[in-house]
Formats: structure tokens, sequence, C-alpha cells
């Protein structure tokens, strides 16, 4: 017959352990909760104490709105780079295509694949007076551009469908308008690589065109060298008629351009070349992803500062407690909960400086872009000129997978922090600490 306990053993054994294991063994907890909150005969242990909450909060407040600020820049130069490239592209072997039509109706099913449009491009140079400028003409069709950018949307002055075929309108970038001194309605002339022989000589293409629009994207890069063109007027001057630059495409997730772009590749025959928008701005991204990283470990040396004060606070702590702890060895406690007393003092001081700090950051990076705004108001300066850098404002994107990864990594640190001063805590012994008591 197999033993079956009683109710009332088992209520009985319920009980111990509830005693044994949730009243007694809390009371190393209870002490160092109460060494946490206790007024201190020795201020400066207290000083030190709130240094290194101060210390941690502003550590994790730094690091949240730092890569806040960092992700936001990243978002917005994406945003502002895929909307003036495509996603990927599609050209021939010898960087143009001849039947674009076709190519589009063999990658309309393609999985993954939203919409295409057409392009022309190349190097050119505008001149005006005395004023004189390289630029990026693209060549676009008005009525098919919208499928895989957002250029029409972006124009300030002036009217998208003005670039009409024959007419050779051209629509600058805000800055390249303000370098050639030229607004809506003005002329000015574009000259292109190729060249016309002639009586007098070898002389190049010029072309007098109507400017019928200026755009603004926020971005220097591409407001201070780019313009926009018919697509069939940009395939005249650059002598390819009835031929393309290549085929755009805007595909359904931009992070996985690189596999649909090779998917698609490897269906279409070998005279095709294509590239994604990773590898057209591979360095770029990859440098910001570098530097997010860099500044990230640079931060988190200020929670590593901040981690060895709370070392210096339990060191000192343990130094003043010593008969403290003397007594309580002597009533029962065994090292193993005098540890646990100083290693709570300094995790209490870890979480509410990570609490702290979380709280702060979070608060910063949600209100960074209202504050910068408000102190440039204030001291009548740019922190970011439009000149220097690719975005003259200061974007912030807040993430909770950084706030839970830095909140994590700060508690650990400051977990850490405690375990050489409670060990050295409890190693002290009881006969010698009360020796000259």
């Amino acid at each position: 017959m197999l033993y079956s306990p009683s109710p009332e053993g088992a209520v009985k054994k319920f009980y111990l352990y509830v005693f044994h294991n949730i009243m007694f063994k809390p009371l190393s907890v209870f002490v160092g909760l109460r060494y946490t909150r206790a007024k201190r005969r020795d201020h400066f242990i207290s000083f030190i104490s709130l240094t290194s909450m101060f210390g941690v909060a502003l550590g994790v407040a730094a690091l949240i709105t730092v890569l806040s600020v960092m992700n936001g820049f990243e978002k917005e130069l994406r945003e502002r780079i895929l909307g003036m490239t495509s996603h990927a592209f599609i050209t021939g072997a010898n960087g143009t295509l001849k039947d674009w039509r076709s190519l589009e109706s063999l990658i309309s099913g393609a999985p993954h694949v939203v919409d295409s449009a057409p392009f022309v491009e190349g190097q050119a140079m505008l001149s005006q007076g005395s004023r004189v400028r390289g630029t990026l003409i693209r060549g676009v069709d008005p009525q098919l551009e919208s499928r895989v950018s957002t250029i029409g949307d972006k124009v300030v002055q002036g009217d998208f469908d003005a670039l009409k075929e024959g007419d050779f309108g051209i629509i600058l970038g805000k800055d390249l308008a303000i370098a050639m001194r030229v607004a809506t309605g003005d002329k000015i002339t574009l000259i292109t690589p190729h060249v016309t022989p002639t009586p007098a000589g070898v002389m190049p293409r010029l072309k007098r065109l109507n400017v019928v629009g200026i755009f603004e994207i926020g971005m220097y890069e591409y407001d201070s060298a780019l313009a926009i063109m018919n697509i069939k007027d940009a395939a005249k001057l650059f002598r390819i008629p009835d031929k393309v630059t290549g085929l755009r495409l805007k595909l359904d997730d931009v992070f996985q351009a690189p596999r649909i772009t090779s998917e698609l590749l490897a269906t279409l025959p070998s005279s095709f070349r294509a590239a994604d928008w990773t590898y057209q701005h591979a360095n770029f991204f990859r440098a910001l992803k570098t530097e997010k990283t860099v500044m990230f470990v640079i931060l988190l040396l200020i929670v590593a500062v901040a981690a060895f004060n709370i070392v210096s606070t339990l060191i000192m702590m343990v130094t003043d407690k010593q008969a403290d702890i003397a007594i309580l060895r002597t009533l029962g406690m065994t090292p193993r909960d005098i540890m646990t007393i100083f290693m709570v003092q300094g995790t209490m001081i870890g979480i509410f400086g990570t609490l702290l700090g979380i709280v702060g950051g979070v608060t910063l990076a949600l209100n960074v872009e209202t504050i910068i705004a408000n102190l440039e108001h204030v001291l009548g300066y740019q922190f970011l000129p439009a000149d220097v850098y690719y975005i003259s404002s200061l974007p912030s994107d807040l993430r909770w997978n950084d706030v839970t990864i830095i909140g994590i990594t700060a508690f650990l640190l400051s977990l850490l922090s405690t375990i050489y001063p409670s060990w050295r805590a409890s190693k002290i012994r009881p006969a010698e600490a009360l020796r000259y008591d």
C-alpha cells in the first residue's frame, strides 16, 4: 500500500516551507533594504551612493537618447534616399535598354516586385551666366514615376506634370537653383559630355532649357546636385533615342532587396545587370551601423564608471558596518546571508539608477526634436547646417528593444559591481570586528 500523506500533514509541511524559505531567508534582503534607506552617520557614503545612482541614470539616459537620435538619422536618410532612388534597378549589358516594355512584362508577375518605371540618367553641367555647376540629370516619365519614387510630391515650385515631351523643361533641386540663381520660369543652359563636330572644331552639345519647377528633398546631396527632365528629352540629349538607361523597381520589402534582386536576375537572360539600393549605398549605411555600435560602447563606459562608484560605496559601507556584520554573524547569519545584504544594497542603487535613466532617456528621446528646435530659436544658431550635413534637423526614433538592452546591460553591470564588496563583507570575522568595540 502506497503512503498517502494526510491533509493536516500537507498543510503543516506547507507552513514550514513558507516559514523557512519565504519568511526567514528574506531577513538578509530586509537588512539590505534597511541599510539602503537608513540615515547614515557618514553623509559622505550617502553622497557617493547618490552619485552612483545618478551616474547610472545619466549613462542610461545618454545611451537611450543618442541611440534614438542615430536611429532617427538612419531612418530619415533611408526614407529620403529611397524616396529618390529605387529599391532596385535593371539595365542592359551596355548600360542601356532598348525595349524596356518587354522587360517590364517579364518581371510584372515576379514575386515581391510591386511596380516599375523607366529612367534615363547621365552626368552634365548647368550654366547660367558665369555660374557653372556639375549635376546629375535624371529623365523620368511624369505619368509613371510615382510608381517608384516620391519626387512628384517634393516639388515646392512649379508642377511636376510640366515635364512634357519636346518642351525641354527641367526641375532643379532647391540648393542647385539657389547656386545657379534661377527660379521657375527662367532659362538655363545644359552642357552634355557628348560633342558635335563642326567646321570650327569639336563643340560641346548645348541645349537651352526652361526651369519649370524646383523640388526640395531635405537632403543636401540631392537638393544640390540633381535635376529632373522628361525621359524622352533626356534620351535625345544623351543620344540614346528610343532607349532608356534602365528600369527602376519598387519592392514590397526594402530590407530583402539584395535577395529579391538576385532571385529576379536569375530568371532573366544573362544580358541584364541589376543592383539594389543597399549596393548603391552600402558603405554609407555600413558606416552608420559601425558608428552606432562604437557610440554604444563609448557611452556604456559612463555606466561602467557609475558601477565602479557602487563598488566604492559598498566597500566604505562594509568598513562602516563591521560591528553590525559581526553581531549579525553571532546571531546566526551565514556568510552567504551577509553577502546577500550588500548585494541587495548595491542592486537597489543600480535598479533605481537604471529606472531613473530609462524614464529620463525615453522622455528626452521623445522630445529631442522640440528641445533642439527651441534651443536653436533661442540661441539663433543652427546646430546642423544644411550645406554640411545630410539632414539639417535632429530626428529621433525610439526603439524599445534598444531601451530593453540598455536597461538589462546597466542592471547587470550594477549587479556585477556588488560581488567583490559583498564577498569582502562575508569574510569578516566576528571576533576581530568586535575586538575594539
